[in-house]
């Protein structure tokens, strides 16, 4: 079995649970670790892979919380490294009457992870990395480090997946500095995964049918579009079929998209890289539908770290 690194934010969600109020007057939050490519190493280790996490976190209790949390699930953590400096990362959120999102963002230590940290990592331990930008696309010494990383995995035998993460509360007034950046990526990704909102801004098209056109043209890699209910678009030497997705009953969406993610790398890290590039669609079928599955496990418990405990090997029989 291959090596997965995670490379990304772990930080704090603190959600307000005073529903409707905004974030000014909400009085009861409840604390989650999160982080896009936390969650992903999380549901690789829970579904039985060996992943670790490079990520940066403050040298205080929430530090010590994520850490934790990662080391339960059998993460690993030696490149989770603390800043003595920076405080951990926090992102408060409410959900409004609305539907919207009133959207707090305290960045700390996880833009911290320097070019020089990274470059120590030796990848010939890890066959195949996750980057998960969600914040990495913002300036900072993380941004620096995340592209070093892709330039170095380009001159090794390495698999490299992406997820762009695009958060508009995040990228509101910079949103071309987020296309920019996520197309050196998907320019040189084997496989990514994006929302079809996300296929959409990334393209700049109006509709999924000429997104997904243009993400054909654009990309050699082989790519999934989740479409929530209605399935995932997968897409493999110019085919794409819509792989179903299966039956449930929806208590929180909150980390499907990368319960899904994990769940198509946790399946990977099976297979030789020569094995992954001759696969057939209807091998990657399966990849996919397996990975549906385990999106929508995560959409059955609230919270995605609880949720992940749920999810086993045994959801692909």
């Amino acid at each position: 079995m291959n090596k997965i690194l995670c490379i990304g934010e772990a930080l704090i969600d603190m959600i307000c649970t005073d529903k409707g109020k905004p974030l000014s007057e909400g009085e009861n939050f409840l604390k989650k670790a999160g982080g896009a490519p936390t969650n992903v190493a999380a549901a690789i280790a829970a579904l039985g892979g060996d992943v670790e996490l490079a990520a940066k976190v403050g040298a205080d209790p929430f530090g010590d919380h994520l850490v934790d949390m990662m080391n339960s699930f059998g993460v690993g953590t030696k490149w989770m490294l603390r800043d003595k400096t920076h405080f951990t990362t926090f992102a408060f959120v409410s959900l409004m009457e609305n539907g919207e999102r009133d959207f707090y963002f305290n960045r700390g230590a996880d833009g911290e992870l320097t070019r020089g940290e990274v470059d120590t990592i030796n990848l010939e331990e890890f066959p195949m990395i996750h980057f998960g930008s969600a914040t990495a696309f913002l300036p900072g010494p993380l941004q620096i480090a995340y592209s070093s990383l892709l330039q170095k995995t380009l001159v090794e035998n390495v698999f490299i997946s992406f997820d762009p993460n695009y958060r508009s509360l995040l990228f509101q007034n910079n949103k071309q500095s987020f296309i920019d950046q996520s197309w050196k990526f998907l320019s040189h990704s084997h496989f990514f995964k994006v929302s079809d909102e996300e296929a959409m801004i990334l393209t700049n098209r109006s509709t999924l049918t000429d997104a997904v056109d243009d993400l054909l043209s654009r990309t050699r890699s082989v790519f999934a579009i989740t479409l929530g209910k209605e399935g995932t678009l997968l897409a493999l030497n110019g085919r794409t079929k819509i792989v179903p997705s299966i039956r449930i009953n929806a208590v929180d969406t909150t980390g499907a998209g990368d319960a899904f993610v994990g769940a198509v790398l946790y399946q990977l890290s099976r297979k030789t890289f020569a094995e992954i590039r001759s696969m057939a669609i209807e091998a990657w079928e399966e990849i996919v539908f397996n990975g549906n599955k385990a999106g929508g496990r995560t959409c059955e418990y609230m919270g995605a770290m609880e949720a992940f405990r749920h999810l086993s090997g045994d959801i692909f029989k």
